[in-house]
């Protein structure tokens, strides 16, 4: 396998301007829903949300909303019914509010939520998951992260869209070229500059290129997630893969928390 490597990306990078993180990351969105890309992920999910005994998620990191958006109505044909709750360090309450309104068992926090040290409150009762997300974060943020879900005795799904293979992010291209080029007209804010980054110029496609490839280069592997799992941590840990079409292949990792024994 190939080493990890933690590059830059545009999509979360603070100098790059507002209107190109947002394309690039609702490009995202789309692509998932549109290409079905977690339709088989939505088993090894459901099957964790049924071990857990919670049907309510606190979502780390949601971003633009699509894995929710995309994963959610295959939950409920599974026949699971509950809440799923977006958060995030730079909420986007404006986007998720249109996408509650088409679902309503999506609910957000509309503040900032730190992944890495999660209000007790807000964690009570959930299953937390962190989607297509945790290759952003440098291996001390990513361990702090599964610390946080470890030291509230949190039931913990982790998910990426390929492992730690270039090639891989080929099998987004037949239908995350659509979905960039869509961006503007489906945008609500910056409209005029995403479409000079999208149709008048190739910006947002180099950039989206260039995303792509560090991600898979950023994805961390199962040995190196389970080094991130503290040593005291009483949690059975399942990794497994998920295929989807033409030739993409993503991962999941995921704890639940031991069932303690009445003294």
């Amino acid at each position: 396998m190939l080493p990890r490597v933690q590059a830059f990306e545009f999509n979360d990078h603070p100098q790059a301007p507002a209107a190109l993180r947002a394309t690039i990351v609702e490009a995202l969105s789309l692509t998932l829903e549109w290409g079905r890309i977690l339709d088989r992920l939505a088993p090894p999910l459901h099957a964790f949300l049924r071990d857990s005994h919670s049907s309510d998620v606190l979502d780390l990191g949601s971003g633009a909303g699509g894995p929710a958006v995309s994963l959610v109505p295959l939950l409920r044909r599974l026949g699971w019914s509950g809440t799923f709750t977006l958060t995030d360090l730079f909420p986007h309450a404006a986007l998720w509010e249109e996408l509650r309104k088409r679902e309503p068992s999506l609910k957000f926090v509309p503040s900032s939520v730190d992944a890495t040290a999660i209000d007790s409150q807000l964690s009570e009762g959930k299953a937390r998951t962190i989607i297509n997300v945790l290759h952003h974060l440098p291996p001390q943020v990513a361990t702090s992260v599964i610390e946080d879900a470890v030291r509230h005795r949190a039931p913990l799904f982790i998910s990426e869209g390929f492992e730690r293979n270039p090639l891989r992010f080929l099998a987004f291209g037949p239908v995350g070229l659509p979905a960039l080029a869509a961006t503007p007209f489906l945008a609500d804010s910056h409209r005029l500059l995403r479409f000079a980054l999208t149709w008048l110029s190739p910006v947002a496609l180099v950039c989206s290129i260039w995303d792509g490839v560090i991600s898979t280069l950023r994805v961390y592997s199962e040995a190196e997630l389970r080094a991130m799992v503290p040593t005291h941590a009483d949690y059975d840990w399942t990794y497994g893969t998920y295929d989807f079409v033409p030739f993409g292949r993503g991962y999941y990792f995921y704890g639940l928390p031991r069932q303690r024994s009445e003294p």
